[in-house]
């Protein structure tokens, strides 16, 4: 174990401020977990989890009260914590406790303990890491299992014997992978059987905690680490079975096709390397999830996934109301995202219409320059010269698509005749016809026919409506 001085981290005067309310209380107290853990890990970290040996609500009471101007302190009686926010810090205060799980649940019967009951009862050793704040030793490590061998050896491990702290809490199995997602780290081969073993626990985890994990794994570096390890313990299949079924290469007449898997988890990466926009990232993840029920073998065409986009548009919906996550714009975004990644290869592999272009500006809008990153990451060839010819492909488009936009403004379109002036032009209310206009100058626009110009539209409306019968009133 190397020496660490870790006092120069503790300088802030929060903490001489948390020392001072301790002594005051007749109590020790200590930084726990994750602040430890990013000192040593160099990681930038303003969330401070404290343990005290007595009240942590009153002692979060206390140290607020010799701050000034005094902050408010959020308590929450239910889980005996309290926190406090002072300044770019966020500290929470809880009493060290004991903790005993029932089968069923993963709420845990608790009782006050000692710091060492409370070290026991986190979930790696790299998280179990405590220093003191008391004036006699002040800083001082208290590492009863290792942590910090740990962290040099990049190793995930649990402090007791895992089958319990994965049986007492499942959630800890998917924050095993993420942990070692995020830190690039390696779970320790007896944790990582012990997850595999235990797996089946995972169905006691709300989707919201699940995803939450998978939310941070999805904003890692390297994302498909995470999705890799969970499917190596078997917890892919129960938690994103989508996702699972995209495994796979078949076989026919020696003709077959990519293990979309594989090929999804790089275009996951290869988003993750130029976008931290997480819906961008899933957009990513899905672009392909309606493959494995659209595929067919064909004897001429060989393997093909026709209609693969439309489906897994549909497919969002489900699969973000199975996940909990939002049903708003952040959902419509992503399917709007997978419904459109094919149409710019399709205009990279042929001729770049005008027409074709404004038809994409028109249905992509704002979303065109992430639609193109999609697009790029979904490039995946391990053949260099077929990379080049795609790039240059998306290069082209891209050039049409700001020439267009400059010329005939599509991105965000919207329609220079209104549905309101319609119907006041002809002396009509509400009906098709107007819905008949509307959609036929959108396509006279985008066609090329006219311009997205007012007076060419008007004109172009009351022709289209004589051709319906309709006059213009006077």
């Amino acid at each position: 174990m190397f020496e660490f001085d870790f006092r120069p981290y503790l300088h802030h005067q929060l903490f001489g401020i948390i020392s001072q309310a301790a002594g005051a209380l007749h109590t020790h107290a200590y930084v726990v977990g994750g602040y430890v853990r990013d000192i040593l890990l160099r990681r930038p970290c303003t969330d401070v989890d404290v343990v005290t040996t007595g009240d942590g609500i009153a002692l979060a009471r206390k140290v607020a009260s010799l701050i000034h101007p005094k902050p408010k302190v959020s308590v929450y009686k239910n889980f005996g914590t309290a926190m406090l926010r002072y300044g770019e810090w966020q500290v929470e205060f809880v009493g060290a406790r004991k903790e005993s799980y029932l089968s069923d649940s993963r709420k845990p019967a608790v009782v006050p303990g000692t710091l060492d009951d409370d070290q026991k009862r986190r979930d790696f050793t790299i998280n179990a890491m405590a220093l003191s704040l008391q004036t006699e030793d002040f800083g001082k490590l208290i590492d009863p299992f290792n942590g910090l061998d740990d962290l040099q050896e990049l190793l995930l491990r649990t402090p007791l014997e895992p089958d319990q702290t994965f049986i007492d809490d499942p959630l800890r199995m998917m924050r095993a992978v993420r942990f070692a997602t995020q830190l690039n780290f390696f779970i320790d081969p007896l944790t990582f059987t012990s997850i595999a073993r235990n797996r089946e626990r995972i169905a006691i985890i709300s989707a919201e905690r699940i995803t939450e994990e998978l939310n941070k794994i999805m904003l890692s570096a390297k994302p498909s680490k995470g999705f890799l390890l969970l499917d190596k313990a078997g917890l892919l299949q129960l938690i994103f079975p989508q996702v699972d079924a995209l495994k796979g290469a078949q076989f026919v007449e020696g003709r077959g096709h990519k293990d979309n898997f594989y090929h999804t988890l790089q275009v996951l990466d290869n988003m993750a390397s130029v976008s931290d926009n997480l819906w961008l990232r899933w957009a990513a993840l899905l672009h392909d999830i309606g493959k494995p029920s659209t595929k067919k073998f064909d004897p001429v065409a060989g393997w093909t996934f026709h209609g693969h986009d439309h489906l897994g548009s549909k497919m969002v919906y489900r699969i973000f109301s199975q996940l909990k996550l939002p049903l708003n714009e952040k959902m419509k975004y992503v399917q709007k995202m997978v419904l459109l990644h094919l149409r710019p290869i399709v205009l990279g592999e042929g001729q770049v219409t005008d027409s074709a272009v404004r038809r994409l500006l028109f249905d992509a809008g704002d979303d065109i320059d992430d639609l193109m990153l999609l697009c790029e990451a979904d490039i995946t060839s391990k053949n260099p010269d077929k990379v080049k010819k795609h790039l240059a492909n998306f290069s082209l488009v891209r050039e049409k698509l700001q020439e267009v936009e400059a010329k005939d403004r599509m991105r965000n379109w919207q329609p220079p005749i209104s549905g309101e002036l319609i119907m006041h032009t002809f002396g009509i209310g509400p009906c098709r016809e107007v819905g008949v206009i509307k959609t036929a100058i959108r396509e006279a626009i985008i066609e090329g026919t006219i311009h997205n110009d007012y007076h060419e539209a008007y004109n172009f409306m009351i022709q289209e409506g004589e051709r319906l019968g309709l006059s213009p009133v006077a």
